[in-house]
């Protein structure tokens, strides 16, 4: 057999192994062979969906030294960085937008490595290949998602452009439980999250934290309909299906926290996060009933718990909602990196993110006037 050498297109994580590619992955779970592959093989992430796998893959004596994640996309679904108004700018002009090339992890707005290597030869040899991808494929752009900082720094040496975005993270100070956390915000904000979570107290409605292992497959549809009714009162289509979720629960328990609310021993209302290194990733949620605060107390305050309770450094909220930061979480900077062929277009988008940029700052700035912490110099109350 043939010795594999060098870079090639991967339509299939199957055809990698598992221990290679996590060792290139580190303790990302979002970026794991489990997760990616349970995307693909329960259809949530294939060329059906708009998301052709086209993974980059660098062989080195048989083994597997460098990696990363790629997709075909026909549609810019599941992203969390919007760019309609480029391919509605494409269209206009009778220039085809679609296909493009996608850096990222489908559906999942959280930071994290785009170009898996050990060695930085590797990861400029990825990029240069992706960017050689794009241009011979004839796809409209290359479009890498929340990379980390150190890698911002290569994509914007290779000439892609910059955007910049804004997401809201709760950091854990070494509170000692939840009532600590709110000792630390300012007195407004303190009482407005008692009420709330007063309220679903009042409602007669309990949770419990279930990891991986502790769900049923029975919690687990109960779950899916929840996410399903979510989308479907935002009348969008979900991305996900039960599959996906059974396949993780299965692959990678340890990873999983699902948090479950009860109203007379019955299940009413979920919600799904990721465990990662040292963050809690909180993802999707959905209720069968409406309570005044159980979003909140759902997604928010029961995950911020469960962070303090298990000494678990940080919690993401998703992308967007600045109702976030009157429950503690706060603006975090986010980039992604971008490369179109057409150059008038790149110059034209180029001039848009320098306004856009400024504008983040100016917005980051104003969100740091309202946070909801006390003043330092502020006397205790």
């Amino acid at each position: 057999m043939k010795t594999r050498s060098g870079i090639q297109i991967v339509d299939s994580l199957a055809s990698i192994p598992a221990s290679d590619w996590d060792a290139l992955a580190g303790n990302h779970p979002l970026l794991s062979h489990a997760f990616l592959h349970a995307l693909q093989e329960s259809g949530c992430a294939s060329a059906e969906t708009g998301w052709a796998p086209c993974h980059l893959a660098l062989w080195r004596e048989g083994r597997l030294a460098a990696a990363m994640p790629l997709y075909l996309k026909s549609h810019s679904y599941g992203e969390y960085v919007f760019d309609w108004a480029w391919a509605d700018a494409y269209q206009r002009h009778g220039l085809q937008y679609y296909p493009k090339l996608l850096n990222a992890v489908p559906f999942t707005p959280v930071t994290g490595p785009r170009l898996l290597a050990t060695k930085e030869a590797d990861r400029h040899a990825l990029l240069n290949a992706a960017l050689a991808f794009a241009r011979d494929s004839g796809v409209s752009s290359l479009h890498c998602l929340f990379p980390p900082a150190p890698e911002v720094a290569a994509f914007e040496s290779a000439g892609m452009m910059l955007r910049a975005s804004v997401q809201f993270h709760w950091r854990n100070e070494g509170f000692s439980d939840f009532e600590d956390f709110l000792r630390r915000m300012n007195h407004d904000k303190r009482k407005k999250i008692r009420q709330e979570r007063r309220k679903v107290r009042d409602a007669g409605i309990e949770f419990r934290w279930l990891r991986g292992s502790e769900a049923s497959e029975a919690d687990w549809a109960f779950f899916v309909e929840c996410y399903n009714g979510t989308y479907r009162a935002h009348h969008s289509t979900p991305y996900l299906n039960l599959d996906f979720f059974l396949r993780l629960a299965q692959a990678m328990p340890g990873n999983l926290l699902l948090i479950l609310g009860y109203r007379d021993g019955l299940p009413v209302a979920s919600a799904f996060n990721i465990i990662g290194n040292d963050t809690l990733y909180g993802r999707y949620w959905g209720t069968k009933e409406f309570h005044s605060g159980l979003h909140f107390e759902a997604c928010y305050y029961q995950a911020i718990e469960y962070c303090i309770a298990e000494n678990i450094g940080s919690f993401e909220g998703g992308a967007q909602g600045e109702h976030k930061l009157a429950r503690g979480l706060l603006p975090q900077r986010t980039v992604s990196a971008h490369w179109l062929a057409h150059p008038e277009f790149a110059e034209a988008v180029t001039r848009f993110l320098r306004k856009e940029a400024s504008g983040i700052e100016h917005y980051v700035d104003e969100l740091a006037e309202h946070s909801p912490f006390k003043q330092a110099d502020a006397s205790p109350e």
